[in-house]
């Protein structure tokens, strides 16, 4: 018997193109050249969940400027998407700073982050923006429990290719075993929304897909995309699975039907798996307020 909650399940996954969900939830970053304004469209109509004009490592120091006056005119034409900006202490910074301030930017992404003032010092200049602090070096990853602390610090993500070639590790997953784990941990402990993983570069899809089930085993819920075509196999491989969301269903039905009451310590985590699930499969397909689960106020009831 249908219940009308396949739809719902295959609308985020499927007709996702050129929608934009909760940064939160986002499982897709793509990243696009600031220095070449004709590409930014096309970046939007992809199935990216945020799109990120990259101002910084993807364009030349002489095409910097360039990049800014491309994004100020994307702004100024109803535009809000996330720029990666240039890194706390080099020449380009404070100008890229200054271009953003006032404009309707969707958040940033801080590159080379590797203390706290490096954060906080760009949320002065963008007071209310959200900040993806990136970390890409050795000295960012020991310091990275209080960058994620940092008043400003929104969500974090992991700069895999700076950091390999900072510390020479080989391009194999268990080189990172240490450093993902990191990120997970300290992302949890400061409360903030899950880990985004570094970007996968090829174009084999198999990599791809087999590179983003490496993000989920070590929680990380985002993933930076290098083109659109990445963001499809990203957003598949980072959504609850159909299992997954039937359970969670399920799960609220009869904890509903029990009154909603919290029976023993087993039902905490499971509470929070069952909504994390629901959450991340909907966010895109209906509005919140109109699914009592998914609210963060719903009242939990211990028994007595």
């Amino acid at each position: 018997m249908s219940t009308g909650y396949e739809q719902t399940l295959s609308e985020p996954l499927l007709n996702d193109r050129g929608s934009r969900i909760d940064p939160v939830l986002a499982r897709s970053w793509l990243l696009i050249s600031g220095a070449h304004y004709e590409r930014f469209q096309s970046a939007t109509d992809s199935r990216a969940d945020i799109v990120v004009l990259d101002i910084e490592e993807a364009v030349a120091p002489k095409d910097k400027a360039t990049a800014r006056e491309n994004a100020t005119e994307w702004f100024a034409a109803g535009n809000s998407d996330w720029v990666r900006v240039n890194g706390f202490g080099t020449q380009w910074w404070a100008d890229d700073l200054e271009m953003l301030a006032g404009k309707p930017v969707g958040g940033v992404m801080l590159a080379v982050v590797e203390s706290v003032d490096h954060v906080t010092e760009t949320a002065k200049q963008l007071p209310g923006v959200p900040i993806v602090a990136l970390v890409e070096t050795a000295r960012g990853l020991e310091r990275i429990t209080e960058i994620a602390s940092a008043k400003g610090t929104f969500r974090l993500a992991f700069g895999i290719g700076d950091f390999r070639r900072d510390t020479g590790f080989v391009d194999h997953p268990t080189t990172l075993v240490y450093a993902r784990s990191r990120f997970t941990i300290a992302a949890k402990s400061a409360h903030l929304p899950s880990a985004i993983d570094g970007p996968t570069v090829g174009s084999s899809a198999l990599k791809l897909s087999e590179a983003t089930a490496v993000s989920v085993e070590f929680g990380m819920t985002g993933k930076i995309c290098l083109t659109p075509d990445q963001c499809p196999t990203i957003n598949e491989g980072l959504s609850p699975s159909a299992e997954e969301i039937i359970w969670a269903k399920e799960f609220f039905v009869e904890f509903e039907r029990d009154g909603g009451e919290i029976r023993n310590g087993s039902d905490l985590p499971r509470i929070a798996r069952a909504k994390k699930n629901r959450v991340a499969s909907r966010s895109s397909s209906m509005d919140r307020s109109k699914d009592p689960m998914l609210s963060c106020s719903m009242v939990l009831r211990p028994s007595r």
